[in-house]
C-alpha cells in the first residue's frame, strides 16, 4: 500500500493564505496524476485541483486563480498553494495519487490510499 500524509491545514480569516502539503510514503509512477480533494461533512468528496507528469493542471472553477498546485517529483511531495480564501473553501483536505494514460488522469483509479486530511477553517 501507499499512503500519504497531508498537513499544513489551519484556521485562517477570509483573504488569508495557506499552503498544503502531501508526502507521499511507497512507490509511485511517475506517469501519474497527483490530486488535492475536499470534503465537507454531509457532501461528497470534491476534486480541487490535479497535476499531470507533464506539469499541466486542473482547477475546479471555484478555486481556479486562487489556489496553485505544484509538485517535488524528486521528494515525492505534492503542494497546494491557497490564497484569498474564502469561508467556503472549509473543508478537510485530502491528496491522493490517480493513474494516468498519456497525460490523461483517470480519477477513478486511485493509487494511495486515503490520509487523514487536513482540515482548513476559513473564517469571515
Amino acid at each position: 500500500d501507499v499512503n500519504v500524509v497531508e498537513s499544513g491545514g489551519g484556521s485562517v480569516q477570509a483573504g488569508g493564505s495557506l499552503r498544503l502539503s502531501c508526502a507521499v510514503s511507497g512507490y509511485i509512477d511517475s506517469s501519474c496524476c497527483m490530486t488535492w480533494y475536499r470534503q465537507v461533512p454531509g457532501k461528497e468528496r470534491e476534486l480541487v485541483s490535479s497535476i499531470r507528469a507533464d506539469g499541466s493542471t486542473y482547477y475546479g472553477d471555484s478555486v481556479r486563480g486562487r489556489f496553485t498546485i505544484s509538485k517535488d517529483g524528486a521528494k515525492n511531495t505534492l503542494f497546494l498553494r491557497m490564497n484569498s480564501l474564502k469561508p467556503e473553501d472549509t473543508a478537510v483536505y485530502y491528496c491522493a495519487a490517480v493513474g494516468a494514460n498519456r497525460n490523461t488522469c483517470y480519477y477513478q483509479n486511485r493509487l494511495t490510499n486515503w490520509g487523514q486530511g487536513t482540515r482548513v477553517t476559513v473564517s469571515s
